[in-house]
């Protein structure tokens, strides 16, 4: 499957689908933006299982900004809901198949305890803070 056009009308929907999901956060105007781009695209085609999502940050500010983007290229990635990668920079294309690779191949039962297990010791620290 090609890339496909990601904005805040559809955003939640991609996301909460299950599966893999890759977000590209770019720009036009970013010559970095614009070399990464052709490797994304790629990368779509050889995994038409997951959604390759771009998000044209000028036409997409709002969204942008609730994902904290304060350079560009970004790339997140979501598997099952869950971010699993969040980082700025283009990667080479062997990068990014590995890091598929690496997404693909999560225990995502193990991911989920893994957060759990945070968000109780976070509510831990601030019963103890109350205290």
């Amino acid at each position: 499957m090609a890339t496909r056009e990601i904005t805040l009308e559809n955003i939640e929907d991609t996301i909460t689908a299950g599966g893999i999901v890759l977000l590209d956060f770019w720009a036009d105007w970013c010559p970095p933006c614009r070399a990464f781009g052709p490797v994304f695209e790629k990368s779509s085609q050889a995994h038409p299982e997951a959604v390759f999502g771009k998000i044209d940050t000028e036409a997409q500010q709002q969204l942008a900004a609730s994902f904290g983007i304060t350079s560009i290229p970004t790339l997140a990635v979501f598997r099952d809901g869950i971010m699993v990668f969040n980082q700025p920079g283009a990667l080479a294309g062997p990068q990014l198949e590995a890091l598929y690779q690496q997404v693909a191949a999560l225990d995502m039962d193990e991911v989920r305890a893994k957060i759990a297990a945070a968000q109780q010791a976070q509510q831990g620290q601030q019963q103890e803070a109350r205290a």
